[in-house]
């Protein structure tokens, strides 16, 4: 009996010892709950048309626009300077490396972004992506590459068209001329860093910007899309997937270019007319007439009997045998109108002036001794300037 006892107590121990490891472990079991691992939760999945317009999305216009936007690789060969002759000597290239001609020939490159604006194979970019290149290499986003040739450059507006050979080109759809407007939402594509192609997302936060001192010409848009170094060159596109203007230049205080939200682009009006000029002549042809201009303040506006004003720009010189000199203009004259389009300031006047075609005439109209006058005046062709470093 004692035996039996024993075993019973032994028994009833080890029932007690398993029940309170379980309840401390595992209290799901003593529950009779599934255990967790186990449980199968039912998610509500959306059923539909996956590829319909989603709101607040802009993929549509971005799938549309990307085909159309390169990568651009440039090199070029570093001159060999000529050989010392103490480079033949082992201790001094121990010392200070090689410097022979083949280890200073190497290539240096530059990349940078395009935009094919035509199934024939014609990209639009910035001059200075391009600019001093011994060799171009265009990477189109459906991994083809293929070598580019320039058709011509226009460092004044900071725009230059290439021109490659392959078949099914995907060319962008150009947005209207005067269609952009502050508060639009847009999209830049480029290859920012080397990384790929990106799109970033913005609004356009001005448009007209002049006087910055990037190019002789300037009209450019300015928008807060991150615009890094790469993506010069590359599109700035509204909600639809269409052309509005060549992302150039941004304003940045790190030495890398990093951008701080305020990104310029050349407007797509100023775009095209350059580009149908280089692929017509090789070339870009302006207006000119041959005068110095000054900016009008108050003082000078009132001086000149203009008070409440500092429209149009004071001439400060007119260059003799020039269109303005043979057109009567004068020094002290202040030129408040191209043929009926108001001159706000010295930017718009060049602009002006710069659009008219060369053998046309124009008529300028002038302040003189608080008078207005009409000149008449044969538009001449404008000279190449060097670019602006």
């Amino acid at each position: 009996m004692r035996k039996l006892w024993l075993i019973f107590c032994q028994t009833a121990t080890i029932c007690l010892a398993v029940l309170f490891v379980v309840s401390t472990l595992r209290p799901d079991l003593l529950n009779g709950n599934t255990p967790q691992s186990a449980v199968i939760t039912t998610v509500k999945q959306m059923t539909g048309d996956s590829s319909a317009p989603r709101a607040g999305s802009y993929s549509d216009a971005a799938k549309k626009a990307m085909p159309a936007v390169v990568n651009i690789f440039t090199s070029q060969a570093v001159k060999a300077q000529q050989r010392h002759p103490l480079m033949d000597d082992p201790l001094f290239r121990y010392f200070f490396g090689d410097q022979s001609a083949e280890a200073q020939s190497q290539p240096s490159t530059n990349l940078g972004s395009g935009v094919i604006v035509s199934e024939s194979g014609y990209i639009l970019t910035n001059s200075h992506v391009v600019e001093a290149a011994d060799s171009i290499e265009v990477a189109l986003a459906d991994t083809r590459r293929v070598i580019a040739k320039v058709v011509g450059t226009d460092p004044e507006s900071d725009l230059a068209v290439l021109k490659i050979d392959l078949p099914k080109l995907p060319a962008i759809t150009f947005g209207p001329p005067d269609g952009t407007r502050v508060g639009d939402v847009v999209l830049a594509i480029g290859n920012p860093f080397g990384v790929g192609q990106t799109v970033t997302m913005g609004i356009v936060s001005a448009t007209g910007r002049s006087h910055l001192g990037i190019n002789t010409f300037e009209n450019f848009i300015q928008t807060d899309a991150a615009i890094n170094p790469g993506n010069s060159g590359g599109a700035l596109v509204d909600v639809n997937g269409h052309l509005i203007g060549i992302n150039t230049a941004i304003y940045s205080r790190t030495p890398g270019g990093a951008s701080l939200g305020i990104g310029f682009a050349i407007p797509v009006s100023t775009a095209k007319t350059v580009m149908e000029q280089i692929i017509k002549t090789g070339s870009v042809e302006r207006g000119w007439i041959g005068v110095g201009v000054q900016e009008m303040t108050r003082e000078i506006a009132e001086s000149f009997k203009m008070p409440g004003t500092t429209r149009g720009t004071l001439i400060t010189e007119v260059f003799r045998g020039t269109p303005a000199d043979r057109g009567g203009m004068k020094v002290g004259d202040v030129l408040v109108a191209v043929d009926g389009k108001t001159v706000t300031d010295s930017a718009a006047m060049l602009n002006l002036i710069a659009a008219l075609t060369p053998g046309s005439q124009t008529v300028l109209r002038v302040m003189r001794e608080a008078k207005e006058i009409n000149l008449k005046v044969t538009v001449g062709k404008r000279p190449k300037q060097p670019r602006k470093e």
